[in-house]
């Protein structure tokens, strides 16, 4: 009995540590159930949160869309806006037809190059490259010259002729522009500077040289994106002035990098027309127009003899396939800039370093084209 009493005190003794042990279990399992629920409700708050915010976002994209639906026109105004745009362009189109078409017929202009006769080294003066030339409004002898691709400092002398002496008697006015420049191509006319002003892409000042003060300045729409030509990499925009008037010359990279001539009211700096030529940038070295028609000169990047590859003519009477090329006087260097002057019939190049004069010979259009008809002919 007492063996048994042991045994069964001993089971007793396991059966209350299994079930001290099942209750620690239960007790565990009970605190577990307790954080996923409260877990669990937790979660249930955010995705009531979500679906209460989903609600207001489905709302309110449905009165969005009603607005929407209220707003967008039907296929019938559509097309009749569309219509009405295209009515609009064509209008504009027809207006700058018109303005092109009256530019040809107020500034009829029948002179052509010829050739280039001869050359006179005037001088060897300032940088390598440079610009200089006369006002070609009137009759005035002033010299102007700006030494440099970016500078503020221009010097205006009485004549050619104190401009060629040793000791310039009187010695030149210097003139502190109220912006520096950039590039060589600057034109005076009638008795105002046109430059591009430095670090801007394609602003062009209007200067009073009497007083140094700007009087007005443009943005020319499109340039300033390229160098005009390849081999004058520092010229953005080249200011001209021919028989018609004031111009620029700038090349376009989306129209193949090829040269664009815009002409410009000298008074306000509008733009009143812009033509796209075939004359190429690369190779080139300057330009310069006569009677609108805009000569392109070529050369290489190691110096040679510069020559008329290219010309355009917004009057559309000569065409650069039926010209000859057309060779300056042997003198193997570069040109920085070249400034027609309409009144003498000259051109003011910066050829290295040395200001230097040529001499043009010009005539009629249609003479021009007979003669080139003739050599053609001959040629074949």
């Amino acid at each position: 009995m007492e063996r048994r009493l042991a045994q069964m005190e001993e089971r007793l003794n396991q059966c209350e540590q299994n079930t001290v042990s099942t209750t620690q279990k239960t007790y565990d399992l009970s605190s577990e159930v307790r954080g996923y629920l409260s877990s669990l409700s937790v979660l249930r708050s955010e995705v009531k949160s979500q679906v209460e915010s989903l609600s207001v976002r489905v709302d309110r994209m449905e009165r969005e869309l009603e607005y929407l639906e209220n707003k967008i026109p039907t296929q019938t105004d559509i097309e009749m806006e569309d219509a009405l745009l295209e009515q609009q362009i064509k209008a504009a189109e027809l207006d700058q037809l018109k303005k092109k078409a009256k530019l040809k017929v107020e500034n009829d202009c029948s002179t052509a190059l010829n050739q280039i006769q001869s050359l006179k080294i005037v001088k060897k003066a300032g940088d390598t490259y440079g610009s200089w030339f006369k006002d070609p409004w009137g009759r005035s002898d002033k010299v102007y010259l700006l030494s440099g691709i970016r500078n503020n400092t221009l010097l205006e002398y009485v004549s050619l002729q104190s401009f060629t002496e040793r000791t310039t008697n009187p010695p030149p006015k210097v003139v502190q522009l109220p912006a520096h420049w950039q590039g060589t191509g600057h034109v005076v006319y009638d008795g105002f500077l046109y430059y591009h002003k430095a670090d801007t892409p394609n602003q062009i000042l209007k200067v009073e040289l009497l007083n140094a003060t700007v009087v007005d300045s443009t943005l020319l729409p499109g340039a300033g994106r390229l160098p005009v030509y390849s081999l004058n990499s520092y010229t953005y925009l080249d200011l001209a002035v021919d028989e018609l008037g004031l111009w620029v010359i700038h090349a376009d990279p989306e129209y193949g990098g090829n040269l664009v001539i815009t002409k410009l009211d000298k008074g306000t700096l509008a733009v009143e027309y812009t033509w796209d030529t075939q004359c190429r940038s690369r190779d080139a070295e300057a330009a310069f127009l006569i009677c609108g028609t805009l000569y392109v000169v070529y050369n290489t990047r190691y110096g040679g003899r510069s020559t008329i590859q290219c010309l355009y003519d917004i009057h559309d009477t000569i065409h650069s396939d039926e010209s000859p090329v057309m060779f300056f006087p042997k003198r193997y260097t570069s040109h920085s800039s070249i400034h027609y002057h309409p009144g003498e019939k000259q051109l003011y190049a910066w050829d290295d370093g040395y200001q230097t004069i040529y001499k043009v010979e010009t005539g009629r259009n249609d003479q021009i084209r007979l003669g080139t008809t003739a050599i053609t002919e001959e040629r074949r």
